[in-house]
């Protein structure tokens, strides 16, 4: 089995595992980062979303030799003390009904944010259209979402 060396927020985490299994499961089983969820397996309900160089990708898709040496973010890593904007948006508006999905959808926001830190309301419909929210909270995700870029 080969060993993989990962930047995972921040830190260099080295793993044995086969080239082909996701990042999502290195992540919550191997290094217990289970912020990040597992949603349907096959990269259509965005609750695995992470950053991969700044970069919002499902991480249920992503196979670990895809990685290389690519700067990895989960939702533990967005900010140390849990306050990033978006987070704090989030709680704000309160967003979560079961929340399940909130960690793929705040990783999606900031993903936006960091890229685009003025977007309109349909810029925030594009980004966040792959992300599935079961409760339907989606008033309120766009709503955090312009609260999170108004800081």
């Amino acid at each position: 089995m080969p060993s993989y060396t990962l930047q995972i927020n921040g830190q260099q985490m080295t793993v044995d595992a086969d080239a082909d299994t996701p990042i999502l499961w290195v992540l919550r089983d191997h290094f217990q980062l289970v912020g990040t969820k597992y949603g349907c397996g096959i990269a259509q309900c965005g609750a695995c979303t992470v950053h991969v160089d700044d970069v919002a990708v499902r991480s249920c898709s992503l196979p670990i030799a895809a990685v290389g040496d690519a700067k990895i973010t989960t939702i533990e890593g967005l900010s140390e003390k849990g306050n990033h904007p978006v987070q704090e948006a989030w709680k704000a508006h309160d967003v979560p009904q079961c929340g399940y999905c909130q960690a793929g959808q705040m990783m999606s926001a900031a993903a936006l944010l960091k890229e685009n830190p003025n977007p309109t309301d349909e810029e925030i419909e594009a980004a966040m259209r792959g992300n599935i929210c079961r409760c339907g909270t989606y008033v309120r995700i766009k709503a955090a979402v312009k609260t999170a870029a108004s800081k």
